[in-house]
Order: structure tokens, then sequence, then C-alpha cells
């Protein structure tokens, strides 16, 4: 049809062109004029397929026109600061020096204003001065979410000091590795943490060790000094100025770690100037104001609450509200009590605020507008009707990535969209890669091969060093930045971030979420290594082979983790084993289903082979190994019956 309809125009063209004399239909047609030769040209394009073009614009040129008009607004946002070597201190010192009255942190009961922030951090800053802790040095901060977290960390950036914000969920050699990647010269651990830390202590040597949150109590080593005590002869005066003035755009700011696909967590680098494009960029695209409270019940170790959240107070002067862990109970109560206007989300929360009886708070708070990533499409309008939420803005990115996608109209199931009229504006391609060894598929010439609409594929983001929005700064580690980086994409000598992500968009633009390349997946909204869960549990059964990976439950977001344990003679005691994984592995890394078999295929190069184990899950109908499932509720492995299959397949197991 697309070709005859260009057949037909073309003819009418050359008619008109070749014969203007004669008469069409009974009409005299004069000679050609600028009018007509437009009319003729454009009878051609749209005969050509530029009636597509024309439908595309239609149904994208608004959201694109709005994406562009805000994404102008970020950039000269990013820009103006790396100009003036602006740096996140100097944000938080214009807020509080505006409004010092006005309450920048809610926790429980308390009520921190900017200027009880700023004095905080001030003593942060001073006391660690007086310890010989200069600019370029990293403090490990380790602790559960409230205000003296935000104002540790950010006394150590007025002066230059890295922060690398360790998860509170770790142990044992998961937890030596992430302080000594970062090379702190220092620790602060949380009163509740000490525990964890004693359990390493022997490994971090001469390391100092303040305690945060005991008061004047005593900590639990008489070599462990209470950080509350220090601070309380420490200045809340303002820091030299010639040492805060130091501090630039470019300057590191935190580290803050990601699981990735080498067994142990990696510290990424965030600088101020990083850190601002990435608070600025949910300010500006999702359309937030200064006058908005966030509700953000998440950790502030994550980039979501810790910049995407944080980053409203500091930079553009929002009040926030903390809390020590998620409650589904509590959330709209909480909500509700402080007049939040804004929350962010992970998928998890969603479904589990879902799974709570109703109540009339349900729709009685003032919750505008939520941002976050991985509400499942199933649910989302389930959720935002019962919730009565008029906006959910789900979107995609990384910690340590330079591609940022968001769904600013609040499309169901999308996690954003990519320019169809004019790609080159957007610095991010979604490219083939092979199935199998999750490498870039190139053409001829060694160049990446770009998807079209409906093709998955892993989606990267260009690099530039002189734009700051799209600069990868990699992690503390190099060997580990460097394998992020893919050479040649484009064009011969440019380079890209590799996210490790799937995606797929369809006809105009919009994004979904397909899947992760490599051996990473999502559980309880972490990132779980296989290898790392791998060497615990092989370790914990007498070195036998260990598969894991992530299997897809109904009605649960993300994977959950399951272990296929070479065992022919059945020796390993689940129980026993349980108890171990506890020790050594956060409770979302432990594998929610275990299977004992014979053997486990390996290749050539004795890797094991995991394609047709993922195939099979916990199918009973395709497995005859034995088959164990992780009941939270009774805390232990339990044999998955074809009862009890068949609740996991209706979703009334309660993970």
């Amino acid at each position: 049809m697309r070709y005859n309809s260009l057949a037909l125009g073309t003819a009418a063209a050359l008619y008109l062109l070749c014969d203007g004399s004669k008469e069409l239909a009974g009409i005299k047609i004069p000679f050609l004029n600028t009018l007509q030769i437009f009319i003729v040209a454009f009878s051609i394009w749209v005969s050509a397929g530029g009636h597509y073009t024309l439908w595309l614009a239609y149904k994208t040129l608004p959201r694109d026109a709005l994406a562009v008009a805000r994404g102008v607004k970020l950039l000269f946002k990013v820009r103006t600061a790396q100009l003036f070597n602006r740096s996140i201190p100097y944000f938080f010192a214009q807020n509080a020096s505006n409004h010092p009255e006005k309450t920048a942190i809610i926790f429980d009961d308390q009520h921190w204003t900017f200027r009880k922030l700023d004095e905080c951090s001030n003593r942060v800053g001073h006391f660690l001065l007086s310890n010989g802790i200069k600019k370029g040095d990293t403090i490990a901060l380790f602790m559960e979410a409230r205000p003296e977290y935000v104002a540790i960390w950010l006394g150590c950036t007025k002066i230059g000091v890295s922060c690398a914000l360790i998860n509170c969920n770790l142990k044992q050699s998961p937890l030596i590795h992430s302080i000594s990647i970062a090379n702190a010269v220092a620790l602060i651990a949380g009163e509740e943490l000490q525990e964890a830390v004693s359990q390493i202590s022997d490994e971090l040597k001469d390391l100092p060790i303040w305690v945060s949150g005991c008061g004047k109590n005593q900590t639990m080593f008489k070599e462990w000094l209470s950080l509350d005590v220090l601070l309380e002869s420490s200045s809340t005066e303002a820091l030299p100025k010639k040492l805060t003035s130091a501090v630039g755009f470019s300057d590191r700011l935190l580290y803050i770690y990601t699981s990735g696909t080498t067994g142990m967590p990696k510290a990424a680098i965030i600088n101020n100037g990083r850190f601002l494009g990435i608070a600025a960029g949910l300010h500006c695209f999702f359309g937030y104001e200064r006058q908005d409270i966030f509700y953000i019940p998440l950790p502030l170790y994550h980039s979501t609450a810790g910049i995407y959240g944080m980053g409203q107070a500091l930079v553009y002067g929002n009040t926030v509200v903390i809390r020590k862990k998620f409650s589904a109970s509590q959330y709209w109560t909480e909500a509700k009590k402080h007049g939040c206007t804004a929350g962010l989300y992970i998928g998890e929360i969603c479904r589990f605020l879902l799974n709570t009886p109703p109540k009339p708070e349900d729709k009685t708070h003032k919750m505008k507008k939520m941002v976050g990533v991985g509400l499942r499409p199933q649910i989302w309008e389930e959720f935002t009707e019962r919730f009565n939420i008029p906006k959910v803005f789900e979107s995609y990115g990384s910690t340590e990535g330079n591609i940022g996608l968001g769904n600013i109209e609040g499309v169901p199931g999308k996690i954003g969209f990519i320019f169809r009229l004019v790609p080159g504006l957007m610095p991010y391609k979604i490219i083939k890669v092979d199935k199998e060894t999750n490498e870039p598929i190139r053409d001829k010439s060694g160049l990446c091969i770009l998807c079209k609409p409906g093709e998955p594929g892993e989606i990267v983001g260009l690099i530039s060093k002189r734009d700051p929005l799209r600069k990868f700064h990699g992690y503390a580690d190099k060997k580990a930045t460097e394998k992020k980086i893919i050479e040649n994409v484009l064009k011969k000598g440019d380079c890209a971030y590799a996210s490790g992500d799937i995606i797929e968009f369809d006809e105009l633009g919009y994004c979904i979420f397909k899947d992760r390349t490599g051996d990473t997946f999502r559980w309880r909204g972490e990132n779980v290594s296989t290898q790392e869960v791998e060497d615990v549990v092989s370790r914990k059964v007498g070195g036998k082979d260990v598969a894991v990976f992530g299997v897809e439950v109904p009605s649960a977001e993300g994977k959950a983790g399951m272990a296929v344990i070479t065992d022919p003679t059945r020796s390993v005691d689940l129980n026993n084993l349980l108890e171990e994984l506890k020790v050594f592995l956060p409770s979302y890394a432990r594998p929610v289903f275990i299977r004992l078999t014979k053997e486990i295929d390996m290749t050539g190069t004795l890797k094991i082979k995991k394609t047709t184990l993922q195939k099979q899950g916990y199918d009973l109908s395709q497995i005859d190994d034995p088959l164990y499932f992780l009941d939270s509720k009774q805390n232990q492995y339990l044999a998955l019956t074809p009862e009890l299959h068949q609740r996991l397949l209706q979703g009334k197991t309660g993970l």
C-alpha cells in the first residue's frame, strides 16, 4: 500500500511538472509557482511515508517539548554550578542562610531546622579537622537513618572529606571489603551496629572507630569512643572559609555502593556535580516545588533516599521526612501527620502498601506525586486509585551510571521514553546484545547495532568528558570501572557506559524494563550478586558446586534467589545452613529456594551452565530433585510440595 501511494503521488507530481498548461479534471492548471511546488513536494513526502512522521509528531511532540524545556532548566542549574565551581555545601549554605528556622528534616518527633543541621555539621567538620583528617580523605559511615547521619556526611563534605555510605545490612567480609575499598581513614558506626563492627574488629587494625547514638553511655568496647560526647566540645561556628571555598563542583562527595556482578559491593564515586545533577534532575523533570514536603522511609545509604531525597533538602530547601525503617502500616498515617505532598518509592513499597488493610488515611493524605522505580504495571492503576495519587512517575537510572529516564506523564508501566523524532538529542542508546555472552552485537564496521521498536537491548549512555551530566565517574576500583565501558558504539573512538539492563521501547519511544544482563538480580529493592551468594553458600556446604540465580514469583517484585547445590549424598543440613547464612548474608540475599541435585553441568572452561536451571526454576513438573522453600514465618526451609507450589503460583505465600 505504501509503495502504491508513493507511485500515485510521484505520477501526480510529474504530471504537474511536465504539463502544467493543460487541464486537470476540467480545471486549468497555471504555470508552476512556489505554493504548487510545495504542495507537490509535500504530496510526495506524505506518499513516501511522511504520514507516519506526522502521526509520530502529533503523538510525541508535546511530551518531547516538555522534556526539552525541563532539560534546559536542569542543564542551566548544573552548568551554572560548574561555571562558578559550586558544591553541595554551597547550596546548603544558601538555604540555611535564607530560611534558618525552616524544618529541614523530620524524624519521629524531632524537627531539625536548617540552622540545627548546619551547626551539627559544623561540629563534625571541626572535630575531623582536630583529628588530622583533611581534604581528600574518606570516612566510612555505617549506621541507620536518622538526622545525625546527614549531619555527619554533610560535615565531612564541608571540608572536602568524602563519606562512604555503607549498607547497614552488611556483615563479615562484604563489610570489610566496603570499608577497605574506599580507603577509609576512620569509621563512624551507629550504636545499633556495634555487634557487626565487633565481628570484624580484628581486620580493622588501627582504624579509629567512633560510635554515634550512644550518648554518654559506654560503647561496646573501651577503645571505641562516643562521637556524641566528642562533638559536645566541638564548635558550631562556621568552618574556615579557605577550607569550604576550596571544595568545588568536581570534588568527590560520597561513595555509594552497588552490587554489580563482581561478587562484592562496588563503591560508586559521587562527586558534587553528579549529586547535583541527580537531585536537580528529579526536581526539574517531575515538576516539584520548594514547598513540597517529601516522605522518604528508605535507607539513606541508597541513592534513592540519599541523593534523590536528601538532595531536595540540601539543594532546594525542601523539608524531608525520614524513618529508620519502612513501615507499611504507618506509611499513610505519618505522611498525613507531616503534611507530605511528595514521596519516593521502590516497587516493593507499593506492593507492601497494597497488602495493608484499608483505612481512612489511604485517601485523606496530601500526597500529590510519587517518584520511584519498580512499580509493576499490573498494580499501577490499583495503587494510584486506592491511595488517590494524582501522579506516579516511574523513573530509571543507576547510582553510578550516566543514564536517566523519566516517565514525566505518568503512563502506567513505562520507565520513561526516548526521542523518536530527533533521537540525536538523547545521549542514551539501546543496542543489540548477544543473549549468551551479553556482549554487544556489531556490524561489519565494528560499531554497535541500534535496536528498533519492539527489539529488547541493553541501554547505554554515551560518555562525554565535557558534559557533567554525561560523565561516568565509575568506582573506587579502576578495573571495575573499565568493565562498565564499551567503545566504538556509534562511531570509532566513542565510548559509553554499559548499564547491564535490558530495555525495550515502542513506536512512541516509551520504554519498559525487561531484565538485567549478567548475574545480578534485584530482590527486596536490593541488587543481589549471585557470585557473592555462591561463594558464601559453597563455603558453608563444604565447597560443593553451587549455582545461584533469580526466579520470578507471582505477585512479588523483582526475582527471588534460588540456589542449586550439588549434593548427591543429601548431606546438606538446610537448617544449619540457614543459621550460617544469617551471619554472612543480609536477609534479601539469602536464597528463597534451594534445590539439591546430583550434579551441575559445566562449560568447557569450567563455568556453571545456568540457562537450563533458570528455565526450570522451581517448576515441579520439570524437576525430580528435592526442592525447598524458605518460610520466613517458621524460619526454616520447607519441602516444596505440590500444595505449597500452588500457593506460590497464586501469590499466597506472603513473599
